[in-house]
């Protein structure tokens, strides 16, 4: 368990920004920022300025997770820093932009809070993406959605790996958030799934308005599943794949899968077992758009984080 005993203060999250179409066919996101740009009254909290912005329009437009390169992952020093112009794939251009508004990166300008909206074909039910296991305020902003939205599930994906983090959208912000919720296809959008991402985002803000009115969260622990490693699918000298995800691990998201348990089922019939030397969990479990990733899953292990006592300046 890793722990942090002392108070920490914050100031005042006045600037918040809610992203969808990060990737252009993962629709509760797109469909819900679209719906608050029109009307942003069920967004907006006491003090708080909220931006509702649509972060890949051409992607969206033509119903496609990018058009050049993936968003989700332009947002590194290089691309910020390159010079600008029309030579450049669209989504380093639109990240440009985007750290414009709503940065720049890493700087005091930046947004307070940045929500980035997703959805995933794998069967993880709600998400919470949390990028550092020291970023107290997202700590306990999850802890109080947690409990907010019990006794349904919102499990937290804790990703600071040196080699799979990537160069997020929501990055640009002092405490970034990603929010997954699945299943859902792509390109489609499900009544329950949209609602389930609704609810999230009004206790998300509804913390973020109880903070900057000076209420005091004690210290708490936030269970989180934080990323191990990333499982390609078998293939052969050709790089084709040649085995699928085993039917006794298709839509187990977030059970344990221990060594010697079926992975994946061979294209004639063989069953290929995990090998790893402990229990892990994995999680993106088939994800459609990480095929070209060479991603099968990723393995988590399960820890407790002791988050600090936060209160505003």
């Amino acid at each position: 368990m890793s722990s942090f005993n002392i108070s920490s203060s914050f100031k005042e999250a006045r600037r918040v920004a809610i992203f969808g179409g990060t990737h252009g066919n993962e629709m509760s996101g797109v469909t819900l920022v679209n719906l608050w740009v029109k009307n942003g009254a069920e967004i907006q909290r006491k003090g708080v300025e909220t931006k509702p912005f649509i972060t890949n329009p051409k992607a969206v437009e033509k119903c496609t997770r990018y058009v050049d390169t993936d968003l989700n992952r332009a947002f590194s020093p290089e691309n910020l820093s390159a010079p600008r112009g029309d030579n450049q794939p669209y989504e380093v251009q639109r990240a440009q932009e985007i750290n414009r508004i709503f940065g720049p990166k890493g700087s005091p300008d930046a947004y307070d809070v940045i929500f980035d909206l997703h959805n995933t074909t794998s069967n993880m039910g709600c998400t919470l993406i949390l990028e550092s296991s020291k970023d107290q305020f997202n700590l306990q902003m999850m802890n109080y959605i947690k409990k907010a939205i019990s006794p349904s599930s919102c499990l937290v994906l804790l990703n600071e790996h040196p080699l799979l983090k990537y160069s997020t959208s929501r990055s640009i912000a002092k405490h970034p958030v990603g929010l997954e919720v699945g299943p859902q296809p792509q390109g489609v959008l499900r009544s329950n799934i949209f609602e389930a991402m609704r609810v999230i985002l009004k206790h998300a803000l509804d913390f973020i308005e109880l903070f900057n009115e000076g209420m005091e969260f004690p210290s708490c622990t936030v269970e989180v599943f934080r990323v191990l490693e990333r499982i390609d699918y078998p293939r052969d000298a050709n790089g084709n794949i040649i085995a699928m995800v085993h039917p006794n691990l298709q839509d187990c998201d977030w059970e344990p899968l221990n060594p010697g348990d079926p992975m994946f089922q061979t294209f004639d019939g063989k069953t290929i077992r995990f090998q790893g030397s402990g229990t892990v969990y994995p999680t993106f479990i088939n994800e459609a758009a990480y095929y070209e990733k060479q991603q099968a899953f990723v393995t988590t292990r399960r820890e407790s984080l002791v988050a600090s006592s936060i209160r505003k300046v």
